[in-house]
């Protein structure tokens, strides 16, 4: 009969190997061989997206005969309908149902969605009479579109849930520490971009040009194909995937320190933060990539985690609406510094949410002839915007980076935060340019007596909108994937669906007062020479409303910078171990945190460094 120290070092034994073996299976997921299945998806939905949505300015206003303003405004508000709803999307996510189900399901709501755009296309009863001449035309009626706006809110529930959490289920399939993302020879969130690129570059010239020239049914019809292939591709890759589990509701988390903090107001926190409350146990599933450590940022908050006889219960457990863990704690920090950076992504929305449709209708206008018998869709003149972020991504990864890094010494070559403030800077510069080639187009129109003409073509080559779309390709290499890297970075890894669910956010906030700013524009500057008329674009005063746009620019740069200045970076403990680290603690616990080592903003770049 064995002994009972043979029996407990068998036990022992037993327990190592099995967590040898979850170790082991835990390792064998994830990884570079989940990305064909993730970009699958995530390059078919972008397909499917883009060719439903880069071209729908023209199907409200020549299939439904809608006015250019209601059709811009129309599609702005469901564009800030399908940026609002990833913060919904973003919560289940986290607080639930975790990341992978949730993309399933929102993908199904938006095929639904596409499915039922695409029938009000085929069905003559679903839209009105052609009018080519763009006067006096039918509107749609309310029932037709009604079934226009079921189909824009189904697939902005859609987007919800896919937006999200795609981008960061990728980003979890891989050890995204500042430590291992060092070691590696290219950027995640670079690579991410470049292949949704592809897809809509693919989307702009085949979908598009499918649209306009054999007609709305297979226009439509080939995006909703391709949204149905990217959920097969993405359920395929199911047994491969590193499904992270959701920690709970974020938002209730942060609604806890604050309680907490209210009701310990007249308590005075101690200057040491070791005395401040700490459960490695309790935090332990929302902090698995590391600990936030405590900062002296918002000290009124640190009174959540001083400890009083009342915060635990008769069970031993912590009172979580009483006392708070300095973890805890910093997650409500790390999310109130992000939000004034976050604030100006707001408006750089704002001066771009309508520049989309009114360009089209100027590239409308305009020359578009390659040859006697193509001519360049008006929506397709995207490509050159989608063309330039392509290889402005692979110039800013192989020429940018290991430039700035002799001057900087940052194995990024520039921070985030600066990443961002030069695309604020370029965006700029593309207004500007748009106001000043409008001014050019009407000098042609007029010259040649066109003004009053608004279906004539102008002689004016397409190709002088083409630096405002290399200008704004520009600036989203720099801004929008810097914006991006950083809202992920800088989040708790526990709410980095519900932080990037704030980069679209921030979009629906834009487009909203985008709104707003077009329509008080077209209600204020008058009847006769209104900015933004309603038919005849030659006679508006487009140009007045980039200048517009351009001063709302300024000022943003302006607050940026001033945010910027004053950020300060997130510090976290990452605990970085190597396959001996794991074997040395599977066989002595107690000497497993020698090899761990504590990674604050201040050694990280030494680390880096050596790597």
């Amino acid at each position: 009969m064995e002994s009972k120290m043979e029996l407990d070092k068998r036990m022992s034994e037993n327990g190592e190997e099995e967590m040898r073996e979850t170790t082991t299976k835990k390792r064998q997921l994830g990884g570079i061989k989940t990305m064909p299945f993730i970009l699958a998806n995530e390059a078919c939905d972008k397909f499917a997206a883009t060719g439903f949505h880069a071209n729908m300015i023209t199907y409200l206003t020549k299939e439904l005969n809608l006015p250019l303003v209601k059709a811009s405004n129309t599609l702005t508000n469901f564009g800030g309908t399908s940026s609002f709803t990833p913060l919904i999307g973003a919560l289940i996510a986290d607080s639930f149902a975790g990341r992978f189900w949730t993309i399933i399901v929102a993908s199904i709501i938006y095929e639904l969605g596409m499915v039922c755009i695409t029938t009000s296309a085929v069905l003559p009863q679903l839209h009105p009479p052609p009018c080519p001449t763009q006067q006096n035309c039918k509107e749609a009626s309310n029932t037709q579109l009604w079934v226009l706006y079921i189909a824009l809110l189904l697939t902005s529930l859609g987007t919800g849930g896919i937006r999200p959490c795609v981008v960061t289920f990728a980003a979890d399939q891989f050890d995204m520490s500042k430590f291992a993302a060092a070691s590696r020879s290219w950027n995640f969130f670079n690579w991410y971009y470049f292949c949704m690129g592809m897809a809509t570059l693919l989307a702009l010239t085949v979908v598009v040009y499918i649209q306009d020239n054999v007609g709305w049914g297979w226009g439509l019809g080939i995006p909703t194909i391709a949204m149905a292939l990217s959920i097969v591709a993405f359920v395929v890759g199911a047994p491969l995937y590193k499904k992270v589990q959701p920690g709970g509701s974020p938002l209730i988390r942060l609604a806890q320190v604050i309680v907490a903090a209210l009701k310990k107001r007249n308590i005075v926190a101690p200057n040491d933060p070791s005395q401040l409350y700490e459960n490695k146990e309790l935090d332990a599933t929302i902090s698995s990539n590391g600990k936030l450590v405590h900062t002296n940022q918002f000290r009124w908050a640190d009174r959540a985690a001083v400890l009083t006889d009342d915060d635990i219960d008769e069970s031993n457990h912590p009172k979580l609406w009483r006392i708070s863990t300095v973890h805890r704690i910093e997650e409500l920090k790390s999310v109130i510094r992000v939000l004034p950076i976050w604030g100006a992504g707001i408006l750089l929305v704002t001066s771009h949410s309508h520049l989309g449709s009114f360009t089209i209708q100027q590239a409308r206008s305009m020359n578009r002839h390659l040859s006697h018998s193509f001519e360049i869709p008006p929506a397709s003149l995207s490509i050159f915007s989608i063309i330039t972020v392509l290889v402005g991504l692979g110039l800013y990864e192989r020429l940018f980076v290991p430039f700035a890094r002799r001057f900087t010494e940052n194995p990024a070559g520039i921070t985030c935060l600066q990443r961002m403030g030069i695309g604020f800077t370029i965006n700029i510069l593309a207004t500007i340019v748009s106001a000043l080639v409008e001014m050019k187009r009407k000098a042609v129109a007029a010259d040649h007596n066109l003004l009053d003409k608004p279906t004539a073509t102008i002689p004016i080559s397409v190709f002088w909108l083409l630096p405002q779309f290399c200008l704004h390709g520009i600036a989203e290499v720099f801004h929008s994937v810097g914006h991006l890297e950083f809202l992920y970075d800088q989040s708790p890894e526990s709410m980095r669906s519900t932080m990037v669910a704030l980069y679209s956010l921030a979009a629906s906030f834009g487009n909203y007062i985008g709104t707003f700013v077009v329509s008080t524009v077209h209600k204020y500057t008058g009847i006769e020479r209104n900015w933004l008329p309603d038919r005849n674009l030659n006679r508006g005063r487009l140009e007045n409303y980039y200048w517009l746009v351009t001063g709302i620019q300024v000022v943003n740069l302006i607050y940026y910078l001033i945010c910027a200045w004053c950020y300060t970076y997130k510090p976290l403990e990452e605990l970085i171990e190597s396959s001996e680290d794991i074997d040395m603690e599977l066989a002595n616990d107690k000497t497993s945190t020698q090899d761990s080592k504590v990674i604050t903003r201040e050694t990280e770049l030494a680390i880096q460094q050596t790597s």
